[in-house]
């Protein structure tokens, strides 16, 4: 027996051809099919079915999706600053000197940096969802450690691990790039990159506060139980997506991110804006103990650390500027940021020592420009390319921690030895170079361009866009309208058809006067 095709099959494969077409596909994923797609997570837990990656259906990136990825950026990153306020707890607790303690800090962020280079680009080799399950319930479990440990050695070396781990952040933010439309793609990073902030800030409150009235230990056990539900939040939201560069390998990888470094404009560009933003950010807030806690001011040390919670206002304002960030080509967002942190930093320079409001003013608005910068600039450096994301995002971070070390060091020598002004003016300083920076280099450049202006001033991504693709279509020899092209073609179209109908009006006229003639002329 031979089977035929029948039309009906036909159709219906014919539609479904057409419904496939018009799903939005990366192309920098592998072809991949719902029965291709994994199902089990490291190969033995089962991913829920509602989270399995579907070509056919992507997952919607929502509100609740977005904040669940600022959460988890919370309180991991956090991980790198509960030791902080501890110092002196610790120094009780393990029986040594504080300079023995003051290795803490360091370890734990020389362990963030080289977590930052050698885990974060897996995030362009692996599938995200099961990197990030794993670092997680690596650092949890790291964290039990220094909960319960008594020797200062073990201590160190595990403090150093879970600096290595705390890399999550940087592996959600190309992730949320990758699932976010086009149009939310700033909105989204915002909130990420919002959460990563706040946990900057909260982690020396909450550690100072629950240390104020409790052990150290208490501290850590509160960073166990805040991972571990980031672990079981991640396992029940997390969506699974696939892997990016199959066809690479670990080592290729970092080759191809050490490459970027010294080829990519744009990138380099980036990080440049990023350091000095990074470095006026830590002398601010490293030089505003030493202001806080000396004359005119005199406050205690509870007193300075609310002032993280001044803070912390700037950074849930990050959200809302990601909204108009969306609606910028990010030059123009970067620039509009420069010259406010420019305008706040004055504030700060004029009346930073003088009167306790000018330090609550430049609090905020440093802290909400500083974040828009970063948002803008993300932005921009992940449209060099979709497949190199998370390289990307490493090189930018690294950039930022760079710029804290040198703003942190340089901060504190200028503030001790010629006091807080000096160290106002360094930042300003900085602040200047990177106007500099931005300005060589102009918002439509190509991408290998280093210097210069190029394709016009347009700030409004919407119109750059639409241009691009009018172009694009040019090229390809598709005439596609715009939409405007589109209505003004309609309106001929129908001035066309009203004159046709006219004429036919017309002419039916003419032919019943001519019949009522020859009626007549026969009468």
């Amino acid at each position: 027996m031979t089977s035929t095709s029948s039309p009906t099959a036909t159709l219906t494969t014919e539609s479904q051809s057409k419904k496939k077409s018009k799903v939005p596909q990366d192309e920098s994923l592998q072809p991949m099919t719902p029965e291709d797609s994994p199902t089990k997570d490291f190969g033995f837990l089962p991913i829920p079915r509602n989270l399995r990656y579907d070509p056919q259906k992507p997952h919607h990136f929502g509100l609740l999706l977005n904040v669940a990825f600022g959460f988890a950026s919370t309180f991991t990153v956090a991980n790198l600053y509960y030791c902080q306020p501890l110092l002196i707890q610790l120094s009780i607790a393990f029986n040594v000197t504080y300079g023995e303690v003051s290795r803490i800090p360091t370890l734990v962020q020389a362990g963030y940096a080289i977590g930052l280079v050698l885990i974060s680009p897996l995030g362009d080799l692996l599938r995200r969802r099961s990197l990030i399950l794993a670092i997680v319930a690596v650092s949890t479990s790291l964290t039990i450690g220094l909960a319960v440990t008594n020797k200062l050695a073990v201590f160190e070396a595990l403090t150093f691990l879970v600096g290595i781990v705390t890399v999550t952040p940087q592996i959600l933010i190309p992730l949320a790039a990758d699932l976010a439309p086009e149009k939310r793609r700033a909105s989204a990073i915002s909130v990420v990159l919002a959460g990563l902030l706040f946990g900057v800030l909260i982690a020396r409150v909450l550690a100072g506060v629950i240390a104020q009235f409790t052990s150290y230990r208490v501290v850590y056990y509160f960073a166990i139980g805040v991972q571990a539900l980031v672990l079981v939040g991640s396992y029940f939201i997390l969506p699974d997506y696939p892997s990016k560069n199959t066809d690479l390998s670990y080592f290729k990888i970092l080759w191809t991110m050490a490459k970027f470094a010294v080829t990519e404009p744009l990138l380099i560009q980036a990080c440049l804006l990023n350091m000095g933003s990074s470095a006026c950010f830590s002398n601010f807030w490293v030089t505003l103990t030493f202001l806080l806690g000396g004359p005119p001011y005199n406050y205690s040390t509870l007193v300075i650390g609310l002032f993280g919670l001044v803070g912390m206002f700037g950074v849930m304002m990050g959200p809302l500027i990601g909204r108009t960030i969306d609606r910028l080509v990010p030059w123009y967002a970067s620039l509009f940021s420069i010259v406010n942190l420019i305008i706040f930093q004055a504030v700060q320079l004029g009346a930073g020592g003088i009167n306790v409001a000018a330090v609550v003013i430049a609090v905020i608005g440093l802290d909400v420009f500083r974040q828009s910068l970063q948002v803008s600039l993300t932005t921009a450096v992940f449209g060099i390319s979709v497949a190199a994301r998370s390289r990307l995002n490493a090189l930018m971070i690294l950039s930022i921690f760079i710029g804290q070390v040198t703003g942190t060091a340089a901060g504190t020598h200028i503030f001790i030895n010629f006091g807080w002004r000096a160290a106002a003016a360094f930042s300003m300083a900085f602040y200047a170079w990177m106007m500099v920076i931005l300005l060589i280099r102009g918002p439509h450049c190509q991408r290998y361009t280093w210097f210069g202006y190029e394709g016009g001033i347009e700030p409004r991504k919407k119109v750059v866009e639409e241009k691009r693709r009018l172009a694009e279509e040019k090229e390809k020899g598709i005439a596609t309208p715009s939409p405007a092209e589109e209505s003004r073609e309609e309106e001929k179209e129908r001035e066309e058809m009203d004159r046709r109908e006219e004429k036919e009006e017309d002419t039916r006229v003419n032919v019943v006067d001519e019949e009522k003639g020859k009626i007549n002329t026969t009468n």
